[in-house]
């Protein structure tokens, strides 16, 4: 818990082996690691870990924990989308930044754009007044040109 930069937990009761094997996959293709533990381990580790304590209600029932490595946000995410397809596969809340994230609050983290969607966001916003301002001079020189070549056809050589 220490290492991660988030951590996720998820209700998973009904799931199959199956689906449950395939979020994993999909969650290691992006650096998180989902885990089984009993609930009294997970309360001690996080306490070890510097965050206070988690409520019951976070961690009600059978509950796994994912450990986002890298994108804070991506075990949310591929929790909520696989949620969405199964809905035995619930959101249960989530320790972030050295706080418990309630359940709204966490589903409100799986709907974050992902850092490459900001950064492609980011580069459009910046590019866009440069392109502009572009376009702004090839219109004018343009359009002198086209006036030079008007006034041209119109006087006899």
């Amino acid at each position: 818990m220490k290492k991660a930069k988030a951590v996720v937990f998820a209700d998973y009761k009904g799931v199959s082996v199956k689906d449950l094997s395939l979020l994993r996959k999909a969650m290691r293709k992006e650096g998180v690691s989902f885990d089984v533990a009993k609930k009294t381990l997970i309360k001690i580790a996080a306490k070890e870990a510097g965050f206070p304590e988690i409520p019951d209600d976070v961690i009600e029932g059978p509950v796994g924990a994912a450990f986002c490595m890298e994108d804070e946000t991506a075990a949310a995410r591929l929790i909520f989308q696989a949620g969405k397809k199964n809905e035995n596969l619930k959101l249960r809340g989530a320790l972030f930044e050295g706080k418990v994230l309630s359940i709204a609050d966490t589903k409100v983290l799986a709907t974050l754009p992902t850092k490459q969607e900001l950064l492609g966001k980011f580069v459009y916003l910046v590019k866009y007044p440069i392109q502009g301002f572009h376009d702004v001079l090839n219109n004018t020189i343009g359009g002198f040109v086209r006036v030079l070549g008007a006034i041209k056809d119109k006087k006899p050589v």
